[in-house]
């Protein structure tokens, strides 16, 4: 491999992935996970964390395997150290990472569990008028260490950085369902910028929970087809009715090229660009004209330098909901026009789940595995084809096909947008 094949169309290094993790419902690793999602094995399941008795949705695709507590923070720090140590260790890292470290991680808040027994040290457990009256005046007057450690946005940020002896403040980051693509790019920017050799770009959640659920519930986003459990997530389907919520966590170490292979590293794949742009349409929904996607798609494939006949396969971001399927094709077409026919389009979330702040991410490892692989993980649940929505969407059973070229999207409320572009390692 000579000097010139490092840098990519425009003079700037190229961004090798060394190392790679994951966790969802399917399982804990690449292998368990990528045997089960081209085995079009669902990880949906009934809710049995909490008490879902009156709810339209109870059902969910969440990690319930991990040794931890149900406090969102708790299991989103197990699934980000999980995916961490199996990227790291993958990467050949020993002993302190020695670069930059971008996390996408949930929103934080006190949950009514925290709540409520910090009324009850107040001792206004029958008093629900004043009982947040009472949670302020126990944080003010007495130390509670354990809580605030858990409550506060970056920690898990910062538990990792320690453990994992990265450089630097770590960033911790949210960008709606986009943040797991948009840790990848900040990590991108980083090494293209000079900035550094390597970086660790880390996404999670592990938010599931009963207020969770309500609130998407409530914005009509969830699906409430419950029976069965796996059947629900049924993105591109004319009676697909919603998302359904799930948990997860992955990791990627992302090298300059040079430096992978000065090094001996095995080259898993090329992040060869990205695409960003945001919209103020609305805090849900999607721009009616897909502008905003439509961008976002073309930006990516103008920053890895290639044009519509480059990409040849794309991971969805598919989420099942009937206006965001709507919008993600009208993207595509757009930008891919008559090529599209020719581009398997699937969506892993049909099997996981919509994994919210880490789907960018874990869906980047799924598209890095299809071009390691050869094989095209399916749509499953595929039986009542939207007929406005024209895409072979490797419908119910995975396809032998080799692709060297990814686009992974990510499509998150609020108009975060963020596409990926992988590719195969360079000749």
């Amino acid at each position: 491999m000579t000097k010139s094949t490092y840098t990519d169309h425009l003079g700037r290094p190229l961004i090798a992935v060394t190392g790679m993790g994951i966790v969802t419902s399917l399982g804990q690793g690449k292998q368990d996970n990528w045997q089960a999602l081209s085995g079009g094995t669902s990880g949906i399941h009934t809710i049995t964390r909490f008490p879902t008795e009156g709810l339209s949705t109870r059902i969910c695709g969440t990690v319930d395997f991990m040794d931890t507590s149900n406090r969102a923070s708790e299991l989103s720090f197990a699934l980000a150290d999980a995916a961490t140590r199996e990227a790291v260790s993958q990467a050949g890292i020993n002993g302190d990472f020695n670069g930059p470290l971008f996390v996408a991680a949930p929103p934080v808040e006190c949950e009514w569990t925290d709540r409520f027994a910090l009324a009850d040290e107040a001792g206004l457990k029958s008093d629900q008028e004043n009982a947040y009256d009472g949670l302020l005046e126990v944080l003010r007057t007495r130390p509670h260490p354990e809580f605030t450690r858990t409550a506060l946005f970056g920690t898990v940020a910062e538990r990792l950085s320690d453990r994992y002896g990265t450089r630097g403040l770590p960033v911790t980051l949210s960008t709606a369902c986009a943040s797991g693509a948009t840790a990848i790019q900040l990590g991108v920017d980083a090494i293209r910028q000079g900035r550094t050799e390597r970086a660790l770009t880390v996404a999670t959640d592990g938010s599931v929970n009963a207020e969770a659920l309500i609130r998407f519930s409530l914005l009509s986003a969830l699906s409430t087809q419950n029976d069965p459990p796996e059947k629900a997530s049924k993105p591109f389907n004319s009676d697909r009715d919603g998302f359904v919520i799930a948990e997860g966590g992955a990791a990627l170490v992302l090298e300059s090229l040079e430096s992978a292979v000065s090094r001996g590293a095995t080259i898993l794949g090329i992040m060869k660009g990205y695409g960003e742009k945001a919209d103020h349409f609305h805090r849900t929904r999607s721009s009616p004209d897909g502008a905003p996607a439509i961008a976002t798609v073309q930006a990516a494939l103008d920053d890895a330098g290639l044009d519509a006949s480059g990409i040849g396969y794309i991971n969805a971001h598919g989420t099942s909901t009937p206006e965001n399927d709507k919008m993600e094709y009208l993207s595509l077409s757009t930008v891919f026009g008559d090529h599209l026919s020719a581009i398997p389009v699937s969506s892993n979330k049909s099997m996981i789940g919509h994994t919210l702040t880490a789907a960018g991410a874990v869906e980047a490892v799924f598209s890095l595995l299809t071009i390691q692989t050869g094989t095209l993980p399916p749509t499953i649940n595929y039986e009542n084809p939207d007929p406005a929505i024209e895409l072979d969407v490797v419908p119910n059973v995975k396809r032998d096909q080799a692709v060297t070229s990814v686009l992974s999207n990510s499509f998150g409320f609020g108009g975060q947008n963020a596409c990926l572009v992988m590719t195969a390692e360079p000749a």
